[in-house]
């Protein structure tokens, strides 16, 4: 059976590895062979996909950040399709990524309709539509979408899609996560010791914007307190030179490693974080944490015109439970004071460091039990069963 993949960045082509891994999985168990050719990264193609396009470097937000990705986007979209024209598979499995993968799923619809169509991790339209146009879009040449949050689920039912709530990956993921204790003794750091996570970029263009405000906020932590260290998980190779240059900057007491994001979370006392899929991993090892997000002064505007203030909250771990569990400082409110404050407060103040703990015990429920990646690789080979 052949199934073609489509996702991009670094958090789709964790998503990937991992949907791969339990399609093997699930495959194997009832005696059926898989060929996966994808659009991902190097995760994807250890968890045994061949990759057709690397798009883990390729990603952005916002309007004028994408500008420099739209040309590789669209090379790398047309060579999806090309090849799809050639080889079409058995299904074919989106993941996120969204103006690429309405590319190819309108081009599977209007050209080969019996080829089914599973997105699994559908854009978060339910959070910033605009207008329902690409919802509709989705829901149209979508025959099955596997959602990993509630709101989501009933957000695309509603429009008339095939959803089924499969629960979120990172409940699975972080089940193989190190305790506080063996994170520690494997980054050599002992059990007293201050350990501040900084997750300030999986994007180009977060070093830009985020690292500056994220390090000075770091800057002032370590004057405060001086026994403090801060570790720096890379997620990508490249970010390692302009990272390193910043805490020489800063002078900043910092390690940075690379492949090893989830032992310095388990390990960690708090984290400063860029928003993302982090914050809940951060949130499932109970480790506090600070949510910083800062765009184009102009993409900022152009968005706060159109949506009028429609997105509550950028940080998941927030948007989950609709209310703010984790502090989050986005655009003006983004500086390294306000970060600095909200820091101090939730690595000083016992009270404050409980009720976090309390409140990702219930956003935990919208996260779903054990065992997602496996429920949706049993839907997705369904399918295939099927056609």
């Amino acid at each position: 059976m052949r199934i073609f993949i489509s996702t991009g960045e670094v958090s789709g082509d964790l998503q990937g590895s991992l949907i791969i891994a339990a399609l093997k999985r699930q495959a194997a168990a009832v005696g059926c062979e898989l060929d996966i050719v994808a659009l991902g990264g190097e995760k994807m193609a250890e968890a045994g996909a061949t990759i057709l396009g690397d798009t883990s470097h390729i990603g952005s937000m916002g309007i004028l950040e994408a500008l420099p990705y739209l040309v590789p986007t669209l090379l790398v979209q047309r060579k999806a399709i090309a090849y799809l024209k050639q080889n079409p598979p058995d299904l074919i499995l989106l993941i996120d990524y969204m103006s690429p993968n309405i590319g190819i799923g309108t081009y599977m619809q209007e050209n080969f309709p019996d080829v089914p169509v599973v997105y699994y991790i559908a854009p978060q339209e339910w959070v910033w539509s605009m207008n329902l146009r690409r919802t509709h879009r989705i829901v149209s040449f979508t025959d099955k979408l596997l959602a990993i949050f509630p709101q989501e689920a009933s957000y695309y039912r509603q429009e008339g899609a095939n959803v089924t709530w499969v629960g979120h990956p990172l409940v699975d993921r972080m089940q193989t996560a190190p305790s506080r204790q063996e994170a520690r003794a494997k980054l050599n750091i002992s059990p007293e010791a201050i350990a501040i996570a900084l997750l300030p970029a999986s994007r180009r263009q977060e070093l830009k914007y985020l690292v500056p405000v994220i390090f000075q906020a770091a800057q002032t932590i370590q004057a405060k307190l001086p026994e403090v260290h801060f570790w720096i998980p890379l997620s990508l190779e490249e970010f390692r030179e302009p990272i390193t240059q910043a805490i020489a900057r800063y002078g900043l007491r910092a390690t940075v490693l690379s492949g090893q994001q989830k032992e310095v979370i388990a390990a960690a006392d708090f984290a400063i974080t860029k928003s993302g899929t982090v914050n809940l991993e951060l949130a499932l090892l109970n480790i506090p944490q600070v949510v910083v997000y800062r765009l184009n002064a102009i993409t900022a505007w152009i968005a706060r015109k159109i949506l009028k203030g429609s997105i509550p909250f950028a940080s998941p771990a927030n948007l989950l439970v609709m209310r703010e569990i984790v502090p989050e400082f986005l655009q003006e409110q983004a500086t390294a004071e306000n970060v600095t404050q909200a820091a101090m407060e939730l690595l000083l103040n016992p009270d404050k460091r409980q009720q976090t703990l309390a409140d990702y015990q219930k956003m935990r429920q919208s996260l779903g039990e054990i065992g997602v990646c496996d429920r949706a690789a049993q839907e997705i080979l369904q399918i295939l069963n099927k056609g």
